[in-house]
């Protein structure tokens, strides 16, 4: 198995992309960090293969955790998974040597496709790394193994709507024990107003929601969703 760390400082993302992980075959995830602080202690106590790790984080950024790991001489592998899209970032997650970068929000698809091909990757080094010397056909065949196909969007979700953000509003209405509006959606969530009415006005239109209307004295009624119990 291969022992996976999750760090991100948001809780409810740390456990949503656990939960991915977990329905990958061979990976197992052994502990969940919020801080970097907290990720290079995981790190030091050992037995961590990869880390998925988000940029933003309370006290210091990914990218300075990565380099203090290799200034200690961890080699844990890492894999970015976060909303830096800016080019300088990623040019230094791949200087720092991160074997892949995933910009949020993203599909299950796409993380699958990305630990597919890391496990990919330990299975031709462990296969060519016998002897300890590498020919440049062996040389090709560990580089190619990192390589992924583009995954297009999930079946189902509309182009610009994420599995993680789905599944975390889908949480929130089937716990709650009232219908919710838009606004409490996205005040449970951290989303946006504007992107948590999205999602739900697909959900509703997918049928896992129902929508009713509240009216108040004046002015336009409320949109309220509750769960639809499959």
């Amino acid at each position: 198995m291969i022992d996976v760390l999750v760090v991100d400082d948001d809780f409810r993302i740390a456990e949503i992309n656990a939960k991915y992980v977990r329905r990958v075959p061979a990976f197992q995830v052994t502990a969940r960090a919020h801080s970097t602080a907290q990720a290079l202690a995981a790190v030091q106590r050992g037995t961590i293969d990869l880390m998925l790790l988000d940029h933003f984080l309370p006290d210091q950024t990914g990218l300075e955790l990565v380099h203090r790991m290799r200034e200690q001489g961890h080699c844990t592998d890492v894999i970015m998974i976060t909303a830096a899209g800016d080019v300088t970032t990623v040019q230094a997650a791949m200087r720092l040597g991160a074997l892949h970068y995933l910009v949020k929000p993203f599909t299950f698809a796409a993380l699958h496709a990305r630990l597919d091909s890391y496990a990919a990757l330990r299975r031709t080094v462990d296969r060519v790394g016998g002897s300890g010397i590498a020919g440049q056909e062996q040389v090709d065949r560990i580089f190619s193994a990192l390589r992924t196909t583009p995954t297009p969007p999930s079946p189902g979700l509309p182009s610009g709507h994420s599995e993680p953000t789905t599944d975390l509003i889908c949480r929130v209405l089937h716990r709650a024990d009232r219908p919710l509006s838009a606004h409490e959606v996205a005040a449970e969530t951290g989303l946006s107003r504007s992107t948590a009415q999205r999602y739900l006005r697909h959900l509703e239109q997918a049928g896992r929601l129902r929508l009713s209307l509240k009216y108040g004295d004046m002015g336009r009624p409320e949109h309220r969703y509750a769960w639809v119990a499959p």
